[in-house]
């Protein structure tokens, strides 16, 4: 039996400052956020009832929002409570929230700078895509179609609905053609990241990540940074060619739906997951879990 559509499922969505049932949650069909792509999200994930790095997420949402020209009628302190108040309501200690704002129905066409600005915060459960013994098997990824947009031409750095369209039609096309996921290259041909996660690689025991200037620096990717930082680990952050794939021991990607996820192929170049990608994957676990649950697992 499929699982129920995402807008029949049970629970509370916290809208505009207060909860409605989930199946209440509704916008008109002339919001200016479905047709103009006038909207910014954050996708955070929840351990042991703690959402990691909660606040910094609210920053991110907020900072998106001003680069698409709107602010956030709320304060982060708000968000931050609602977030966590929505977990709580709908009774999770381990989930996926969605904070989302978007400019509403007042004005239909593309000037919109009177039309309400609405926030919606929804959570539900959301296990690891794979086990950590299916991970460390590694995905296969295919070449996207579409490249990452020039920052002169998009809002690169605003976590902003309407650059994932080309995520969405290259991780289709990926999956059509049996792999997991698409790697994006950049507007020059520089390897950027997958459809909504960033990548890192491995050679002789340095880690080599796209320099995260044309994409989103995303919150997971600054974690994993640190945490291979903090074991002594250099990490290098620059342009990487396409051509330089064969000459990585390791591959994987992060976010905080995919946390950390290794990756055994990308079209015709392979890597085997090895004991970078496991130490990675184990202390990101470990950043995320709560302390009162390592305490509790620890009795």
């Amino acid at each position: 039996m499929s699982a129920p559509a995402f807008d029949q499922k049970d629970g509370w969505i916290w809208f505009n400052g207060s909860f409605v049932p989930w199946k209440d949650a509704k916008v008109h069909v002339l919001t200016h956020g479905l047709h103009y792509a006038s909207s910014v999200f954050e996708g955070e994930r929840a351990y042991g009832g703690t959402i990691f790095k909660l606040h910094e997420h609210t920053e991110r949402l907020f900072r998106s929002a001003e680069i698409l020209d709107f602010e956030i009628p709320y304060t982060m302190e708000e968000i931050d409570e609602a977030c966590n108040a929505t977990l709580a309501k709908n009774g999770l200690t381990d989930g996926y929230l969605r904070p989302i704002a978007w400019r509403g129905s007042e004005m239909m066409g593309v000037s919109a700078q009177h039309n309400k600005i609405n926030v919606a915060i929804a959570a539900w459960e959301w296990p690891s895509y794979f086990s950590p013994a299916e991970r460390l098997k590694g995905i296969r990824l295919a070449f996207a179609k579409y490249r990452r947009p020039d920052p002169q031409t998009a809002p690169s750095m605003a976590k902003a609905a309407g650059l994932y369209m080309i995520c969405t039609i290259s991780k289709h096309d990926a999956e059509r053609r049996g792999y997991a996921d698409a790697l994006m290259l950049d507007w020059e041909g520089n390897v950027a990241e997958a459809t909504g996660a960033n990548i890192f690689f491995v050679k002789d025991g340095v880690i080599h990540t796209p320099l995260a200037d044309r994409f989103l620096n995303g919150i997971t990717r600054q974690t994993v940074i640190g945490l291979a930082k903090a074991r002594g680990i250099e990490v290098i952050e620059r342009r990487i060619r396409p051509e330089e794939l064969p000459t990585f021991s390791e591959c994987w990607l992060c976010g905080s739906a995919a946390e950390v996820t290794p990756v055994s192929e990308i079209g015709e170049y392979h890597f085997t997951p090895g004991k970078m990608s496991e130490m990675l994957m184990a202390d990101y676990t470990a950043a995320v879990t709560p302390a009162a649950t390592k305490v509790a697992a620890n009795a």
